[in-house]
């Protein structure tokens, strides 16, 4: 009987603690929980204000219209920039029909102009809208003439003329969209004036002369200036090294080698598709070099790189 009151007592002094410890447990939780309750659960909101200040340092995000030929016919040039890995803004079939394809939206990057550079800028997808434009590119007679060696570039009898009706489209929406992003002449340009190494499209029968004076769209040179400098006969004196840097000061990407090596023939060949379309050798010129001139007379500054 003693042992059994001894018990009792130890049983009754751990039951004791246990009930206390349980007490201070619920007491922390309670703490806690009303800790807890007076922080809030719900994120604030916050208002964006787009009408008290507003910046004047700003410009249009395109900066480059990119002209291209899909060197294939409707059905082929549609599966292309539809399905592939390579895509264009507009594109223009040869359809007897007053439809223009809009196959990216202008907000949207297409995937268009690759490797290359125009103006300063080196990621042109970033900054421009491509339209392509359905044209086989160069004859089928003429695509295996330049595997020989015999030639090194195509002469302009070579290419495929483009149809009235896709130049009356190609005119409107090149108006339309340089109006509204308020586009530099200059930066009207073929897929072979950022990539001459690589592409020769839209090519020499490409009318940028017609597009120039009957549209307005783009940049052409003043024959008064072109006779000037070819009258000045600068060519005979230029360095090589200073022809390039006035190809770079218009805009195109050369290397400044002191040759005229492939690369820097590419770029020649590239601009006389667009300014002297007739005669496109790649060969360095005196008139190319005026034509050149006249076009930096008329048009230096005028990158509008911001």
């Amino acid at each position: 009987m003693l042992i059994n009151r001894n018990y009792s007592h130890t049983e009754h002094f751990m039951a004791k603690n246990i009930s206390s410890m349980a007490l201070a447990s619920v007491l922390v939780s309670c703490a806690m929980l009303s800790l807890v309750g007076c922080v809030s659960t719900t994120a604030p909101q916050y208002v964006i204000d787009s009408d008290s200040y507003q910046a004047t340092g700003k410009s249009e995000r395109i900066k480059t219209i990119v002209l291209h030929y899909t060197v294939s016919d409707n059905e082929s040039s549609i599966k292309t920039l539809t399905t592939g890995n390579v895509s264009a803004h507009y594109l223009v079939l040869d359809n007897d029909d007053n439809k223009i394809y809009n196959l990216v939206p202008e907000s949207e990057r297409a995937w268009h102009a690759g490797d290359g550079g125009f103006a300063g800028r080196t990621i042109l997808n970033d900054t421009s809208i491509g339209i392509e434009i359905v044209n086989s590119g160069i004859k089928p007679e003429y695509r295996d003439a330049l595997k020989n060696g015999t030639l090194d570039y195509h002469p302009y009898e070579h290419y495929v003329a483009f149809d009235e009706l896709q130049i009356k489209k190609v005119a409107q929406l090149v108006q339309d969209i340089a109006a509204r992003y308020d586009i530099s002449p200059k930066n009207i340009i073929g897929h072979s004036d950022m990539a001459p190494s690589r592409k020769i499209d839209p090519g020499a029968k490409f009318p940028w002369e017609r597009l120039y004076f009957d549209y307005g769209i783009g940049a052409w040179y003043d024959e008064f200036d072109k006779q000037f400098f070819m009258n000045q006969d600068g060519f005979a004196s230029a360095t090589i090294p200073e022809i390039k840097q006035a190809f770079r000061k218009y805009g195109y990407q050369i290397n400044d080698t002191d040759t005229w090596d492939k690369a820097s023939r590419d770029v020649v060949y590239a601009f006389q598709l667009h300014f002297r379309a007739q005669q496109p050798t790649g060969n360095m010129d005196s008139e190319t070099y005026a034509i050149l001139q006249a076009l930096n007379k008329k048009y230096a500054g005028r990158d509008d790189f911001y």
